[in-house]
């Protein structure tokens, strides 16, 4: 089997002599005269394995049909535009890698190889599928994935032995209810395509353990009445906005439910009934409050909530991990008394104007909240009410505003965590840099696209959220805020990071930079060996490529530094 040989040789065919090797006497046999008749080996061992992987190749011969007994057939990583119609006579192929090609259609003929059971076909530009898919009967793994489909053939119906299908990073606008059919897949990657729905036929699917549809359009979460086997759900990055009871209750045996990234306002109670749970990832949602009950699912292990408006939740709590949130949750259980957000009856006592002022917010939660109002400023009376109260908390989030307040300098001395997201403010006054308490600060979602140097006199900030703003470079007067333990930038512009600058900051665990335009991640980065968790996807740099970004921080890092140049 020729692997090791011509791999990443400039070829642009295959040499002649490769598809006769079982019609050609080999030269020694004209040499040797002991080779006798008995001593043919050429006849009896059929050449089984065909691996010319990474070789340029621009064309696969016909004559592949000389080589009947091919069982694998491996031409990943070349410059193929197509396959020989010839490749349907390989009757005993059992698996084809064609990947990582530029194919943009498979013949026909592929149809008839009855016996495949692994069709490797992701990283091509394939538009359409031939309709006859379906007599693949043996298939059990299917890649698609990275190609331009927008459909998938019905007859997919007919793959009953399929155990993986992955359709990932293509252009599908719904799934065919046909696909429900298909008895023994396990595993279904949709990640990154154009659903907003899943067929509700899906939920028949008594097999299936593992789903993904993380990147799509999705407004709900499916329900999957009689998917008693499915372990993971990955439902990160859509538009889902309610999370139903009977979303939940039926998916007995699900351990991994991940949602990061959507728009839910409300966990309902039923979560607790979802006993094997050990993973639930709600990140950067728009959840308010949580059902403390949580706290007593048995083998929860990752509990994501950081980027919520959690009211009930400090956000330095968020911050110990799991198990100290896990606990915290169970200790409320019992505190079933009145809610924190109850607004005080109005009595004749209370001034008109603060009517609408949350006062008990204000003296038992240090809070001041102003958000969700529309507002293009904030209120003098909000202010006035704070009197000599040392609030703690300022969350002003999902307004209108352009400027940040003058008068928060008034909380100064009291304030340590303010919430400006979602707002159209272009840049930081200074007032905010007097905010010297300030440890959590959260701008996300405005229209910043630089931040001032006073900012240097934050030295007690530890968590920065700039994502979904205007930045263009990494906001230099953040390499001297040393306190800083989470810097989250993502979905930004920003197109260059200076790694010795960061590894100076020691106290970074935190780094987002999704969704950037970073051309290249410079090596050095590796050094910053203080980094916990690192995200660089969806960027245009080459390398690290997604297989290695896939495996976490420690590997980006240690990757990183093994190319530092010596």
């Amino acid at each position: 089997r020729g692997r090791g040989q011509g791999r990443g040789r400039g070829r642009g065919r295959v040499p002649q002599h490769v598809w006769r090797i079982n019609l050609d006497t080999p030269e020694e046999a004209h040499q040797n005269l002991s080779f006798g008749a008995a001593d043919r080996w050429w006849e009896q061992t059929d050449l089984t394995k065909l691996i010319l992987a990474s070789n340029k190749l621009q064309l696969l011969s016909e004559d592949v049909k000389l080589l009947p007994a091919l069982t694998v057939l491996d031409v990943h990583d070349n410059q193929l535009t197509s396959l020989p119609s010839a490749l349907g006579q390989l009757e005993n192929l059992q698996k084809l890698d064609v990947s990582h090609n530029k194919l943009k259609s498979i013949p026909e003929e592929l149809m008839q190889l009855s016996h495949l059971k692994s069709l490797l076909l992701q990283h091509n530009e394939l538009s359409h599928l031939p309709d006859g898919f379906g007599q693949l009967v043996n298939l059990e793994e299917l890649d698609l994935s990275n190609n331009h489909l927008t459909d998938i053939p019905t007859s997919f119906a007919l793959l009953i032995n399929l155990v993986r299908l992955n359709l990932a990073c293509n252009q599908l606008k719904n799934l065919p209810a046909d696909i429900s059919a298909m008895k023994s897949l396990r595993q279904l990657d949709c990640t990154k395509n154009y659903l907003e729905t899943v067929p509700s036929e899906l939920a028949s699917m008594a097999s299936l353990e593992q789903l993904y549809l993380r990147k799509n359009k999705l407004r709900s979460l499916p329900e999957l009445p009689s998917c008693k086997l499915l372990k993971e759900l990955h439902a990160g990055e859509n538009q889902i906005e309610i999370l139903n009871a009977e979303n939940l209750k039926h998916l007995n045996s699900l351990s991994v439910l991940e949602l990061r990234d959507n728009k839910i306002k409300s966990v309902p109670d039923e979560i607790t009934l979802l006993q094997k749970l050990e993973r639930l990832d709600l990140a950067n949602n728009d959840i308010s409050r949580l059902p403390y009950t949580l706290g007593n699912l048995p083998q929860m292990k990752f509990l994501a909530l950081e980027g919520n408006p959690l009211r009930t939740i400090r956000r330095d709590l968020l911050q110990k991990g799991t198990q100290e949130l896990l606990k915290y949750l169970r200790s409320k259980i019992q505190d079933d008394g009145p809610s924190p957000n109850e607004e005080p009856p109005v009595t004749a006592m209370t001034l008109p104007s603060e009517s609408r002022i949350n006062m008990h917010a204000i003296t038992s939660l240090k809070l001041l909240e102003y958000s969700e109002k529309q507002a293009a400023v904030i209120p003098d009376e909000m202010f006035n009410a704070v009197r000599s109260n040392p609030v703690t908390t300022v969350n002003f989030s999902k307004n209108q505003l352009t400027a940040i307040p003058a008068r928060i300098v008034e909380l100064k001395d009291s304030v340590c965590d303010v919430n400006f997201g979602f707002n159209k403010i272009s840049s930081i006054s200074l007032e905010l840099c007097m905010l010297h308490k300030l440890t959590h600060l959260d701008i996300r979602n405005n229209f910043l696209t630089s931040l001032p140097e006073e900012m240097e006199a934050l030295t007690t900030l530890q968590v920065i959220n700039l994502s979904f703003n205007r930045f263009k470079a990494f906001p230099s007067v953040l390499y001297r805020i040393l306190a800083l333990e989470t810097v989250l930038l993502s979905n930004n512009q920003v197109g260059s990071i200076d790694p010795l600058q960061l590894k100076k900051m020691e106290k970074l665990g935190t780094l987002d930079l999704q969704n950037n335009d970073l051309l290249q991640v410079p090596p050095e980065l590796g050094n910053c060996e203080n980094l916990r968790t690192l995200l660089l996807e969806g960027n245009p740099f080459r390398t690290p490529r997604a297989a290695i970004l896939a495996k976490g921080t420690a590997a980006v890092l240690e990757y990183l530094r093994s190319r530092i140049p010596t």
